[in-house]
């Protein structure tokens, strides 16, 4: 029988992947994964791996929502609480936001037409980077299709080969893929450790300049950048610092303006800060904010802003409002921090491993790949969608549920998920 939460307690019937592959990983298709082709020996352990979990009827991606997301979700033909969004305040489906866009649509059409540099720029365009900078609190701003995009640009336009990055171990994948991209020579150091920072640049001097990357809020711990620590080694070394705050936007500070508000510090102290604009603000688009100086170089020189389409009217007049209503209800803040507070302290109530969580990002972490996928797929029969991170995404051994706690979530919502939690940690146990 479903819950008042529309959950059911039964085994349901599902067909490999929800449909997704067809029958491809149920028929006898053989794979040689020969090394001349264009997928070879490596793609052997994902393919058996994804042929497992539909094996089971527990494959855990690219689940298709039948509406809008938010803290409850249709998919599946039913109702689950979504424990693992992005939206962290809450705004996909608010009024004034859909509106924004709607509007914006209305004046300016679907799309720009060109790239930002060229054709694509609408006078939107400008009026969302300065109230973004001075959100931010920078002097200027650059918005990119992605906030991926974003951290190419931020590494790839300003660095060449004769640089370098010290990076912290956990820092995101968008940032090592900018190092490749720039050519540097990359060091990590430990995550958030200040000797292993300081024995990194040390050991590695040279005639280059040197740029300090991390990431405000880590994606995958929920722990937040030791930034008073690399502002001081930066101005000790005469490095340059790079802070990516795509978890931390909207998320931490009294008022969401990030990782320098949660410490009091004053933004430019920070060379560069980038972001995402499709998490706490619910659209696309990634940002960096930064000196006016550094933001007119990158309009010129960076590839993502040179040949990549522009940032859709929509998209555009989704920030504009997320944004005002951000400045406006702070209090949406407080909410995703009280809530993160209230499942984080349940969850180690009931023996689990919730690592160095401090914000509204809650790695569960189970061990093996095998018994998070095989979690995942228990806790949405029952009724809550918590999305499973696994090798290569973490390193082996450490496979974890991660889960996002929004503004949205009422106290029934959380209530319900530790109660689902309760209920599986005698079938699998916490770790």
């Amino acid at each position: 029988m479903a819950s008042k939460h529309g959950a059911t307690g039964e085994r349901r019937a599902t067909t490999p992947s929800g449909g997704l592959f067809g029958e491809f990983f149920t028929s006898e298709k053989s794979l040689t994964f020969d090394k001349n082709s264009l997928i070879d020996g490596r793609a052997r352990r994902l393919f058996d791996l994804t042929r497992r979990a539909c094996e089971a009827g527990v494959y855990p991606y690219q689940l298709p929502l039948e509406g809008r997301s938010g803290p409850w979700i249709e998919a599946e033909g039913r109702r689950m609480l979504m424990l693992s969004s992005y939206d962290y305040l809450g705004l996909i489906g608010d009024e004034r936001v859909d509106a924004a866009a709607i509007e914006a649509v209305r004046k300016y059409g679907t799309g720009t037409g060109g790239v930002r540099l060229l054709t694509g720029t609408i006078d939107l365009h400008h009026e969302m980077e300065r109230e973004l900078a001075a959100f931010k609190g920078t002097s200027a701003a650059i918005t990119f299709s992605s906030g991926y995009l974003a951290n190419l640009a931020a590494v790839a336009s300003v660095l060449s080969p004769m640089d370098s990055v010290v990076m912290d171990a956990l820092a995101h994948r968008s940032l090592a893929d900018a190092c490749k991209l720039a050519g540097v020579t990359v060091r990590r150091y430990l995550h958030n450790d200040c000797a292993s920072l300081r024995k990194e640049l040390e050991s590695g001097r040279h005639s280059g300049r040197t740029l300090i990357v991390a990431d405000g809020v880590f994606s995958m711990e929920g722990d937040i950048c030791i930034l008073p620590e690399l502002i001081a080694i930066k101005k000790e070394f005469g490095c340059c610092l790079l802070v990516d705050e795509a978890h931390a936007l909207g998320v931490i500070g009294p008022g969401g303006r990030g990782t320098d508000e949660h410490f009091g510090v004053s933004a430019d102290e920070v060379d560069m800060w980038t972001g995402s604009l499709a998490k706490g603000i619910p659209s696309n688009g990634g940002f960096i904010a930064a000196s006016q100086e550094l933001c007119i170089y990158l309009q010129h020189a960076a590839a993502p802003f040179i040949f990549s389409g522009a940032l859709c009217p929509a998209a555009v007049g989704a920030i504009r409002a997320a944004l005002a209503i951000l400045r406006s209800e702070p209090e949406r803040v407080e909410r995703v921090q009280r809530n993160a507070r209230f499942l984080r302290e349940g969850l180690r109530e009931l023996g689990y491993n919730t690592g160095r969580s401090e914000t509204a990002v809650i790695p569960v972490v189970l061990g093996d790949d095998a018994t998070t996928a095989f979690f995942a797929g228990r806790m949405r029969e029952l009724g809550v969608m918590a999305t499973p991170v696994m090798f290569p995404a973490v390193a082996q051994g450490i496979a974890r549920l991660r889960l996002c706690v929004t503004a949205a979530h009422s106290s029934g919502d959380l209530e319900f998920a530790l109660e689902i939690f309760r209920r599986l940690r005698d079938t699998v146990g916490p770790r």
